[in-house]
């Protein structure tokens, strides 16, 4: 049922020489500034997108809108996936 993701198709070997030509380009001392500076990045991307939602579903609710509906179609989705995951699984093992 748990299945690997490979991340964007990069091995191991791949992102070690990533890191080496950051640490040679930027530096061992730049590193945790910039990756500072990225998670600072995400987190006010991601609060950004969380206002957005918040605003969306207060809009909804204001006029009326059912916003469970979504939330139960999504239920059922995942359901059926889950179910297809674990036929999908099942056969696997028989091939």
């Amino acid at each position: 049922m748990i299945q690997q993701i490979n991340l964007l198709f990069i091995s191991g070997a791949e992102i070690a020489v990533i890191l080496f030509i950051v640490v040679i380009v930027f530096g061992a001392d730049k590193i945790p500034e910039i990756a500072r500076g990225l998670g600072k990045g995400m987190r006010t991307l991601k609060d950004a997108t969380n206002d957005i939602k918040h605003e969306i579903s207060k809009s909804a609710e204001k006029h009326g809108i059912d916003t469970d509906v979504t939330k139960n179609i999504n239920e059922e989705i995942k359901k059926v996936k889950d179910d297809l995951q674990d036929f999908g699984g099942s056969v696997k093992r028989k091939l």
